[in-house]
């Protein structure tokens, strides 16, 4: 049987469900994050055909944040949707905002990265597999506009 998760922006016009989520959250320390949010962005990776919107696809505003990724946002209350990948091959994936599910039972933070970029005010517990800024840089594919 499918794990199906269901969440929704803070006033409830975007909603969704997610199929068979990722159970490894994943955090970013990157100065665009920290300003996106107020604090490290805590994401979950989702396959493209395992979003389904519900409801409040109006209402979804992306912003191109940088050169290979973009923002997505609730026009209506502003709250952060997903982070997606935008050079060839990535695009099938959304990081959407673990904070929208309704249930993150049985998830955990897996990842950080830009770790080098962590203000020393916060940290995580436990141990995660952590990417400086230039690891994470160098992991992504060539930009084919470059």
């Amino acid at each position: 049987m499918a794990d199906i998760r269901s969440g929704h922006c803070l006033c409830g016009a975007v909603a969704f469900e997610v199929t068979d989520p990722a159970h490894e959250l994943g955090a970013c320390h990157c100065s665009m994050c920290r300003r996106w949010t107020g604090l490290a962005t805590l994401s979950l990776g989702v396959p493209a055909d395992a979003l389904n919107i519900l409801s409040g696809r109006e209402a979804i505003r992306a912003y191109p944040s940088s050169d290979w990724a973009e923002r997505a946002f609730c026009g209506t209350c502003g709250s952060p949707l997903w982070y997606r990948l935008t050079t060839e091959g990535d695009a099938a994936e959304y990081y959407l905002a673990a904070g929208l599910l309704d249930d993150l039972s049985g998830m955990r933070l897996e990842h950080e990265i830009y770790i080098d970029r962590k203000p020393d005010a916060y940290a995580f517990a436990g141990p995660t597999h952590q990417m400086t800024e230039a690891e994470f840089l160098a992991s992504l594919p060539p930009n084919p506009e470059e």
